[in-house]
């Protein structure tokens, strides 16, 4: 693999110009494809097979009316009535206004619907969709403001929630603050504008491909909201990190005397490998995602994947192209700016002594102390991974919106003037009912579980009944899923005599039976995505002993993020700094941060233990081995690490909860996973395994063919050429 990468990136520096101009030329087809396509992607997550699945498809058959989205309006004064006659008047103008609106086929008067509060502070109004969500077109959204002005004019407040809401400007871009604090840590880490800013325009290359691809497919296909923030945040990361890697080997080369073109192809034949390996062992955890059997997962993770795979397309053919055209002067030449100048005699010492690297004496500091480093970063580790014990997975709701939402306004007036079960009516269906008393005979009945605050017909037709059923407690509380259970469980009680089949279904039953599916798909995939990295890595470096200390202190990083991420986010630590609400844990971060953190902690496995291995090749001494190829790694890893999570970081202060609970998992995992266990708890642990970790059977060596990620194969090549020319 190595002089294939070698070679391919010597052709790459020599033709840089038609390389970049042919990488120009993808990124324009796309961008040009995704704006004739008019794809969109979606906030409905849905899994086939499921009961609330069921129940969609059956009133899309039978009553396609109650299948669409809907917005629920809240009419609310502070003082006063809201039944009086100004106000009134005022709603029904606003109503009226609003059945006018695009898309809409219905919209409920509260006054005709008796929707009003007990204390007559709020009245409830519903606008019903001919459409799903997803397909609810961002214009119509438009159009619910100005249609309510009526009503807003004669000092009646009024909020918006339900599945489809007017949405708030957005603020500034987490992907540029990232893209900012990155290039300060590249800055200061290469000491140069230009090597800095050199693995950021290459990222951007392969993530605005992958975005447009997105859009251009979401127009044929469902693709979740959440892909694109989970792609935007490996795009971006991936993409600078793998840039940074095959960056410091060039100028290590350069800096030993090498000639540009000669240092791009072994940048490429070392660290590249390296990159391959790296890559792979993401793509195949978020192709893992597949396993699940949930369509909007596997739609995010082969999109993240994609985006990663073109993260590494970039890394071997556009940098080497970059390093054509820049020269020297793209790393071998460093800023005289104050804050700059470190880096100069870092990069020197690293091409020349490098037991003088701060990372070879933090390295030689743990072998010395192996055994009780180990120990207590595995109990540290441990203990902080202690609250992942208390999560509760589900999909958190306006709940978890900052108060400057609407739609959090708008649950929050109607839990204080109805109940907390208003925001979370379940949608229960009766097929096959023949009448109106025997519909009515069934809602009496579910009135009467424990749980449910009321229970009302909505419609009967075509031979089924719709039964709005509102629970004593909110969307996001265990014993509404306890209460959605019971139903189900009781179903032939409740529907005895009437010869009715139910179904429970609605927003709040989809999520339960999301969440419930996420949980039990969670250890099939743990285990799947575990094993084919097992046979990557063991691949990789020819042995079972390093894969295997792999996998344990990704389990750890892993871990500690779950656990930081259940105390921040569940239990309210830090709330008021992170400007957050506790609620549930999102229902699919446990898998897609398995999936993510698996294939970004074999990231930095490979990394530090690849140069750990070129060590020991060289000399046959395991501990030093440890620690010149964890200081030689310890800079370019630690700043991938700073990178990838400001990236990660960046996305903590979006508004939308979700993305900040996935941002703020996956800036403790990658710190985690890069400080404590590939720069700290691996070298002490090569230490103590001595040779044995390079060890496998004779038919290993047989029988599987050597990859040579670290280059080795690769040096003799082309130092046996050199001898061979001299000799000539």
């Amino acid at each position: 693999m190595s002089t294939y990468l070698y070679r391919l990136a010597r052709w790459c520096f020599r033709n840089r110009w038609k390389t970049l101009a042919a990488w120009v030329a993808v990124v324009v087809a796309a961008i040009v494809i995704a704006g004739a396509s008019g794809g969109k992607t979606t906030d409905t997550v849905t899994i086939p097979g499921t009961e609330a699945q069921q129940t969609l498809t059956l009133l899309k058959e039978k009553l396609p009316a109650a299948s669409g989205a809907s917005t629920q309006v809240v009419f609310a004064v502070k003082d006063g009535n809201i039944t009086s006659a100004g106000n009134q008047a005022a709603i029904d103008r606003a109503v009226t206004a609003l059945g006018k609106v695009s898309q809409v086929t219905s919209a409920s008067n509260p006054f005709q619907a008796r929707t009003v509060s007990p204390d007559k502070r709020i009245a409830l109004g519903t606008v019903t969709y001919d459409a799903q969500a997803a397909e609810v077109k961002s214009g119509t959204l438009d159009q619910l403001d100005p249609a309510v002005s009526a009503a807003r004019d004669a000092g009646v407040q009024v909020e918006f929630g339900g599945s489809v809401y007017p949405k708030a400007a957005a603020g500034a871009s987490s992907e540029a603050v990232g893209i900012g604090v990155a290039l300060v840590i590249l800055c200061l880490t290469f000491g140069s504008l230009v090597a800095a800013g050199l693995p950021i325009v290459t990222a951007v290359f392969g993530l605005v491909t992958t975005m447009m691809g997105i859009t251009a497919l979401s127009a044929v296909t469902d693709i979740a909201a959440a892909s694109t923030s989970v792609a935007t945040m490996l795009g971006l990361s991936c993409g600078i990190d793998y840039a940074v890697f095959i960056l410091a080997r060039y100028r290590t080369f350069l800096l030993e005397g090498r000639d540009p073109e000669e240092a791009a192809g072994r940048a490429a034949g070392t660290a590249g490998s390296s990159v391959v390996f790296a890559a792979l062992s993401v793509i195949i955890a978020l192709c893992g995602l597949a396993v699940v059997g949930i369509p909007f997962l596997t739609t995010m993770g082969l999109a993240a994947a994609a985006t990663v795979a073109l993260a590494l397309l970039v890394a071997l053919t556009l940098v080497p192209a970059v390093f054509g055209i820049l020269g020297r002067r793209g790393a071998a030449r460093f800023s005289r700016l104050p804050l700059l100048r470190r880096a100069q005699p870092a990069a020197r010492t690293a091409a020349t002594d490098p037991d003088k690297l701060a990372g070879t004496r933090w390295a030689r500091w743990v072998v010395r102390r192996r055994v009780p480093v180990l120990a207590i970063g595995v109990i540290a580790l441990g203990g902080l991974a202690i609250p992942a014990a208390s999560m509760d997975l589900g999909l958190p709701g306006s709940s978890a919106l900052p108060t400057s939402d609407t739609s959090r306004r708008a649950y929050d007036l109607t839990t204080e003037h109805f109940g907390p079960g208003y925001n979370g009516t379940l949608t229960v269906v009766a097929d096959d009912v023949a009448t109106t008393g025997q519909a009515q005979q069934i809602s009496a009945a579910i009135s009467k579980v424990p749980g449910v605050a009321s229970s009302s017909v909505a419609v009967t037709t075509h031979d089924m009944a719709l039964i709005n059923v509102i629970p004593t407690t909110g969307p996001n509380d265990a014993a509404t899923t306890d209460l959605v259970h019971h139903i189900r469980d009781q179903r032939t009680t409740l529907e005895a005599g009437t010869g009715a089949h139910l179904l429970v279904g609605g927003v709040t039953a989809t999520n339960i039976d999301v969440s419930a599916k996420l949980a039990d798909a969670l250890p099939t995939f743990l285990v799947t995505v575990v094993a084919l990295a097992f046979v990557l890595l063991t691949f990789a470096f020819r042995t079972i002993i390093v894969p295997i200390k792999s996998i344990l202190g990704f389990l750890l990083s892993a871990g500690a993020a779950f656990g930081a991420q259940v105390a921040v986010f569940q239990w309210g630590w830090c709330k008021s700094l992170l400007g957050i609400e506790p609620t549930q844990t999102l229902s699919f971060l446990p898998v897609i941060l398995l999936a993510i953190m698996f294939g970004l902690s074999s990231d930095y496995e490979v990394f530090v233990v690849s140069r750990i291995k070129e060590q020991f090749s060289r000399t046959g001494d395991a501990r030093r081995a440890a620690v010149l190829g964890t200081g030689l790694s310890a800079r370019v890893v630690s700043a991938a690490a700073l990178i990838m999570a400001s990236i990660f970081v960046a996305f903590i202060f979006a508004p939308d909860p979700t993305t900040k609970e996935i941002g703020f998992s996956f800036a403790v995992g990658v710190l985690v996973d890069a400080f404590v266990v590939r720069l700290t708890l691996v070298p002490a642990a090569m230490a103590i395994l001595g040779a044995r970790a390079w060890h496998h059977p004779r038919w290993f060596a047989r029988y599987v063919p050597d990859p040579d990620i670290e280059g080795e194969r690769l040096d003799d090549k082309l130092d046996d050429s050199k001898q061979h020319l001299a000799g000539v």
